[in-house]
């Protein structure tokens, strides 16, 4: 696949980043490599099966113009086996502000280490393979007793035959001693194209979990120990035809770790939802989903996990087996002054 880039764009960064050598500044540089292999035997259910192979690299270079300010340009590349070439390429171009616990990202950024911690009630792991950018901005306060994330992103925009669709979110956690507070939502905005096509109407979707865990990672043997419960609702509405519909239910989750290896066990039990990012096994009124993990590689710049799954729902029983490994480097160095 050739990558056509606009010489004009060349020419302005050209000038731009020789501008700012002369104040001294510092070049980065990154590197992230991201392979995964993910195989879904959800027949027993009546659920989507699929088996996703692929691999992800994102090069990112920039400018840091001085303490706070930071300018990227990049690609973020998929490769899914098997197909006859690049499958798809993403921009990667944002500036960020980072000031005492304040983060600023306006652009197209990656979501990994900024919004990849929600549930999967709310967002489905195959974002992170499908849909790794976030396109918008993002505001980020992290301190000691917790931290608070604030974004948009937007997804389609408005033509005479593209909708207009986007997502807008806040997330957070508090802390307090070894208890804490979190909080995950977001929303679906979908609206129609410039030439409005008849009996379509915009659709909110969205959904929030608000929970109270404890950890008890420091009162054990264990590396990690936390537990958590709290409420799972979604907001579901095609204005004009259906009112706002809310279901709800309680969701638990615990999950324990010790050297290399962890399990999580997460259950829910409530009304059905029908949530356009989440998880498809939220459509049952009760669901258990337990994980057994393996993180076979945690060396410096290079993670490898394998992780077993087993789905109760509906009255059977599914199973997954999902492997990744991530390699990420990252380095700068001074520019002389002219």
């Amino acid at each position: 696949m050739k990558l056509r880039i606009n010489k004009t764009i060349i020419i302005i960064l050209f000038f731009a980043l020789g501008g700012f050598r002369s104040q001294a500044q510092r070049l980065e540089g990154s590197l992230d490599y991201f392979g995964f292999a993910d195989n879904r035997e959800y027949g027993a259910s009546n659920r989507f099966s699929q088996t996703i192979l692929g691999n992800r690299l994102s090069p990112e270079v920039g400018i840091a113009l001085d303490s706070v300010n930071h300018f990227r340009v990049g690609f973020n590349a998929l490769y899914e086996f098997g197909s006859k070439g690049i499958n798809k390429v993403a921009p990667v171009i944002y500036c960020q502000n980072t000031k005492n616990n304040w983060n600023f990202y306006i652009g197209a950024f990656p979501r990994q280490n900024l919004i990849d911690d929600y549930p999967r009630p709310l967002f489905k792991d195959t974002l992170n393979y499908y849909r790794p950018n976030v396109e918008g901005m993002l505001w980020k306060f992290e301190n000691q007793h917790g931290k608070e994330t604030m974004w948009i992103d937007w997804t389609s925009r408005q033509t005479n035959t593209d909708r207009e669709t986007f997502l807008f979110g806040l997330s957070g956690v508090a802390n307090f001693g070894k208890f804490y507070f979190s909080h995950h939502g977001y929303m679906f905005h979908n609206a129609g194209p410039a030439i409005a096509i008849p009996g379509d109407n915009l659709q909110d979707n969205g959904g929030a979990i608000l929970k109270l865990g404890v950890n008890l990672s420091k009162k054990t043997f264990l590396d990690s120990l936390n537990i958590s419960a709290g409420s799972f609702t979604t907001l579901e509405r095609t204005r004009g035809v259906t009112n706002l519909q809310t279901p709800t239910g309680l969701i638990i989750d615990a999950y324990a770790a010790y050297k290399k290896f962890s399990l999580s066990n997460s259950f829910y039990t409530g009304q059905k939802h029908n949530s356009i990012y989440g998880d498809q096994f939220y459509t049952a009124n009760t669901y258990n989903r337990l994980d057994l993990g393996w993180q076979f590689i945690n060396y410096l710049h290079v993670q490898g996990k394998f992780v077993a799954t087993l789905h109760f729902a509906d009255g059977a029983i599914d199973n997954q087996q999902a492997f990744t490994l991530r390699y990420h480097i990252a380095s700068s160095k001074k520019l002389k002054a002219f």
